[in-house]
């Protein structure tokens, strides 16, 4: 109970500080900054403005954060894993407790989920209040040290509050989507052009949306190389670069089935991806996964 509470006052002070730098910058950029170089925008923008666009923008992202492990849960075919059964569901369930026990945190509900492609992920809105989840492609494609050391990559993701940083990160981009959409309706609606700006406006929430989520995705990409390094300090380098080998084994005999037809495989540990698209990735690739970790020392 008292961890809980803990979480929620660090939640709320984080808001608050979030919300007092943003106010900052908003006076002196529309205060002193723009006024500088002869733009003057103090009575065209709102500081209530800016309040909502954060509330809608932290409070979507915290929304999200606090029913990630139902979400998940409702778009997967997936099997809670209590009492193991199978010698895969030993593997699992003993190295999530394994970990978890190691770090002094409680242990994270195991799920199993239906997918031919090898791929797990953890979720939950809290080191003490997670999900992990391996597909059965890769129960079925690594052998037990490889699967082990993937689910200690997915711890490190909890233990270092990943979910919770991306979600902060998040928010706040969605603060400024929000806030310049909001910003040029109330422009074009002062000058009797409600219409004009409510379709602008629309228009700059895809936009900016797509080009906010360039930095989140970055993020995303730099939290692997620290969830790797996690699993080799667990199980060692060589069992992850194993791990990583046999999922791109997998990857290379299912292309290009594989690529094509998935839409979410830019979000997934064994997507490829090339070109402009690399920007919106959430996984870095593979080569760069292995490199990282031949780096460590052993």
């Amino acid at each position: 109970m008292f961890k809980s509470l803990k979480g929620i006052g660090l939640l709320l002070i984080a808001n608050v500080l979030i919300f007092i730098t943003l106010s900052i910058t908003f006076n002196l950029l529309v205060s002193v900054i723009l006024p500088a170089f002869g733009i003057d925008l103090q009575g065209a923008v709102h500081q209530q403005d800016l309040l909502w666009a954060l509330v809608i923008g932290f409070g979507g992202a915290f929304i999200s954060l606090a029913f990630s492990k139902q979400m998940a849960r409702a778009m997967l075919d997936c099997q809670q894993i209590t009492q193991p059964r199978t010698q895969a569901e030993h593997v699992v369930y003993g190295a999530v407790q394994e970990i978890s026990q190691r770090l002094h945190i409680q242990m994270p509900e195991v799920w199993v989920y239906e997918a031919p492609d090898p791929n797990a992920f953890a979720t939950g809105p809290s080191k003490n209040n997670s999900m992990v989840a391996v597909s059965t492609g890769l129960l079925s494609n690594l052998n037990e040290q490889e699967v082990k050391a993937v689910l200690a990559h997915e711890m490190g993701h909890v233990y270092n509050g990943d979910m919770f940083t991306t979600t902060v990160l998040a928010g706040l981009m969605n603060t400024f989507v929000y806030f310049i959409s909001m910003w040029v309706r109330r422009l074009f609606a002062e000058r009797d052009q409600a219409m004009l700006g409510m379709v602008l406006s629309f228009v700059l929430q895809i936009v900016l949306g797509i080009l906010a989520m360039i930095p989140i995705m970055w993020f995303s990409r730099r939290r692997e190389f620290g969830a790797d390094a996690f699993s080799a300090r667990v199980y060692g380098k060589d069992a992850m670069i194993s791990a990583l080998r046999g999922i791109e084994r997998w990857v290379t005999r299912a292309q290009p089935e594989y690529t094509t037809q998935d839409p979410l495989v830019t979000f997934k540990i064994s997507g490829k991806t090339g070109g402009a698209m690399s920007l919106f990735a959430s996984h870095p690739s593979i080569e760069e996964r292995v490199a990282a970790l031949q780096q460590l020392r052993s």
